[in-house]
């Protein structure tokens, strides 16, 4: 089964860790996203960039607006995901507990729900 691992974190803007504490993350991210892709657990991964580089689209009765970031107003902020195969959610967890981030911020799972086309 697909789970998405969605990572928030706050420690790469309140201060939570120094410069070389979060580089040291990154580094332990790229060995597990390594260990993760040999173990063919891992389907894809990725870091976003800080939430004023987002935006958030609507459309409504037909217009369309656009919010510009930061839109959040909580100190955490999606930084990241995971897109892993996982046997079951114990087994997911199992591998969420290895992300580094989930030590300085949370780590939601969501098993990926598959659609199928109404006949």
């Amino acid at each position: 089964m697909r789970y998405v691992c969605l990572i928030y974190n706050s420690a790469d803007i309140d201060g939570t860790q120094t410069r070389a504490e979060a580089e040291e993350t990154v580094r332990e991210h790229f060995r597990l996203d390594e260990q993760l892709l040999r173990d063919g657990t891992l389907i894809y991964a990725d870091a976003l960039e800080m939430p004023d580089k987002g935006s958030v689209l609507r459309v409504r009765n037909n217009e369309f607006s656009i919010t510009d970031g930061p839109y959040v107003e909580t100190k955490e902020h999606l930084a990241g995901l995971y897109v892993i195969e996982a046997a079951d959610l114990e087994e997911a967890r199992s591998v969420v507990a290895r992300i580094p981030c989930a030590r300085v911020g949370a780590v939601e799972i969501r098993p990926v729900r598959v659609l199928t086309f109404p006949e």
